[in-house]
């Protein structure tokens, strides 16, 4: 088995931390210094980032990898989400899910073993969220069916209420453990459970936590909840450089 963490927090035990705070939240100025703290007391593996726009000609990222330790991942397409990791990370690729909604997804090797992560931020008009929830379970994304190992899927899924939408995406993948108080959204008053995972295939969380602390109040206007995910697939497959130097060729018949 292979574990990862997707969320944040980075140590060195064998299971690994994830995290997807939005930062920086909309409507806000932008607070890097205190998301670099945040940040590094979770010690995550892979930080997934739903809005990361600069503000004011200012990009946080370069300065949260440079406070992390860890390399930026973003499509340049220019959209807002983006990925900080201590991991490579590989196949970083936009999609336009309609309506203002977007998923950024990326490849990362765990001990032989693939995970894939849609990293997505949706809108919070019912309406909406039906058309980009159709276009994630669509053929350029979970529909593909190159997407043959575990996924997981994590982000702003922006809803206020159950709809539709949300029947969608549990037909088709596994909520996740989340802790018994799921809010948070808005941080300063968490009222909602807007920022969570789903997953599909071999693989698994080990524990969530929201840090409700006054740093992560002050870093953004969603609450960072951090995953260790576990990837229980029994199967391996060659690492990407591996893959990459290799020639594929067609057997007579």
């Amino acid at each position: 088995m292979a574990s990862a963490a997707v969320l944040d927090c980075h140590d060195h035990r064998p299971n690994h931390d994830l995290q997807h705070p939005a930062l920086p939240g909309r409507g806000r100025r932008i607070q890097p210094r205190s998301s670099a703290e945040c940040h590094r007391r979770c010690r995550p593996d892979i930080v997934a980032l739903q809005e990361t726009s600069p503000r004011h000609d200012a990009d946080p990222l370069p300065y949260l990898a440079e406070h992390l330790g860890m390399a930026v991942y973003r499509d340049p397409t220019g959209i807002p989400a983006a990925y900080l990791s201590h991991l490579p990370l590989r196949a970083v690729q936009a999609f336009d899910l309609g309506c203002g909604g977007y998923c950024l997804r990326a490849d990362v090797d765990l001990a032989g073993k693939r995970l894939h992560l849609l990293n997505l931020r949706l809108d919070a008009s019912a309406s909406f969220r039906a058309q980009q929830v159709g276009s994630l379970l669509g053929p350029d994304l979970l529909g593909n069916p190159s997407l043959v190992c575990p996924v997981l899927v994590l982000g702003d899924f922006a809803d206020f209420f159950w709809s539709a939408a949300n029947l969608g995406l549990t037909s088709a993948l596994r909520p996740t453990l989340r802790p018994m108080w799921r809010a948070t959204y808005p941080a300063r008053f968490p009222v909602l459970a807007r920022d969570r995972a789903y997953l599909r295939g071999p693989v698994r969380v080990l524990d969530g936590a929201i840090s409700r602390s006054y740093l992560a109040r002050q870093a953004s206007n969603h609450l960072p909840l951090t995953l260790t995910v576990q990837v229980t697939d029994t199967r391996r497959y060659l690492p990407f450089a591996e893959l990459a130097g290799r020639r594929m060729e067609t057997a007579p018949g």
